[in-house]
């Protein structure tokens, strides 16, 4: 099975089920010399394991994660940084009616008819578990890029849960409220009532979709490659893997098809030194009056904020029932999914999206040379860091 990798220079490798043994990734491409902090780690994946609140599935796991290579004394060593989070509370026992009766809109009968075969306890592959290997990286790529020259600052939060919207909020909102609800919604009043639409679905057995809002500040100007490697295209690869992910747009995104070219286009002007702190930019440069583009403009970036936003349909495992065909038996037949499962996506999928960013980025910077991809430092070839480590012999 291909498709198991993400980043051309920044590389992250996944394996792993729902229900098998353990989730595991390999990060290549984590450049020598930075202080690798795994509680840090930890505590992204805390903020994508289940069980946290009432709108979550009731799965216990701790999502525990073990760093196992491409460390020494605390330091990244600039060989693969492999990491597992062993399962601990898999329940396969309630998949059993589905393993030749798909769930309705689910892989099981996509991954079968692919492989002749699956691994069908909760889900497999085709589970969103899965995306517990992109945290553990984003958080490796976030940690990197913090040890550069560079301040990169990513943030996301629900922005709707079916019909339910949030106001606008600022970026320093996005980073002080966005994690003081169950939601993940930065907008308190809009997060009291999208927690109760949620619980509305949950009680009657159902689920309902929505959207997550992101934005990332001080990324520089000039990465991506014009096409098929354009950031846009890249980094909405790594939106739409995400697991029920429906859509992903930018700046405007679908709106600009009622905006008029002369209004959606945005002049030039220069950088004064003291009304585009927001930009990456410097005095004197030339820097766009506004940012509908979304911060990219050619499938490049302009240095302004790149933000946008990615919608996910209703979860597909509900309590309701629903039909399905028994390929084995030739029945159609009534199926009730009774298993533990989230009845909305989108507030765990936050430090999903925020960890795709992060890889993304990071990616595209180690590709323009931006952070040199051997030392953090910038200074290969020379024997003389503080982190090498000394001989016992020595002391």
């Amino acid at each position: 099975m291909n498709g198991n990798r993400f980043g051309r220079l920044f590389q992250v490798t996944t394996y792993g089920e729902s229900h098998g043994d353990a989730m595991g990734v390999t990060v290549s491409g984590v450049p020598a010399g930075v202080e690798l902090d795994e509680e840090a780690i930890q505590a992204q994946l805390d903020r994508r394991k289940p069980g946290q609140s009432m709108i979550t599935t009731s799965r216990g796991e701790p999502d525990e994660v073990v760093v196992n290579s491409g460390v020494q004394d605390g330091y990244t060593t600039g060989t693969p940084i492999g990491m597992v989070i062993q399962n601990k509370d898999a329940r396969s026992g309630k998949y059993e009616p589905y393993v030749t009766a798909p769930r309705p809109s689910h892989g099981d009968y996509t991954y079968s008819a692919k492989f002749g075969t699956r691994n069908w306890g909760g889900g497999g592959r085709s589970s969103a578990r899965e995306t517990v290997n992109w945290v553990a990286a984003g958080a490796v790529a976030e940690q990197v890029l913090d040890a550069s020259e560079y301040d990169v600052e990513i943030k996301a939060h629900v922005n709707r849960i079916g019909d339910v919207e949030a106001d606008p909020v600022s970026f320093e909102q996005l980073l002080d409220r966005s994690e003081e609800n169950d939601v993940r919604c930065a907008d308190p009043e809009a997060a009291a009532e999208m927690q109760e639409l949620i619980e509305e679905y949950q009680e009657r057995g159902d689920s309902i979709g929505g959207s997550i809002y992101f934005e990332c500040r001080g990324v520089p100007r000039g990465l991506g490659a014009p096409r098929f490697d354009s950031f846009p295209a890249r980094l909405g690869q790594a939106m739409f893997s995400i697991p029920a992910t429906t859509g992903v747009e930018y700046g405007l995104g679908k709106d600009a098809v009622r905006v008029a070219g002369s209004d959606r286009n945005e002049d030039w002007t220069f950088d004064d030194g003291e009304s585009f702190d927001h930009v990456e930019s410097e005095a004197g440069d030339p820097v766009p009056v506004g940012n509908d583009h979304g911060g990219l403009q050619g499938g490049i970036t302009t240095g302004e904020p790149i933000y946008g936003e990615a919608t996910w349909h209703a979860p597909t495992s509900i309590p309701k029932k629903q039909r399905s065909a028994d390929w084995e038996t030739g029945e159609e037949k009534e199926v009730q999914v009774v298993g533990r499962h989230d009845p909305v996506l989108p507030p765990r999928a936050v430090p999903v999206v925020e960890a795709m960013l992060y890889c993304t980025v990071l990616d595209f910077m180690l590709l323009a040379g931006r952070i040199n991809p051997d030392r953090v430092d910038g200074n290969p070839g020379q024997y003389d860091t503080d982190y090498h480590p000394s001989s016992p012999r020595n002391e």
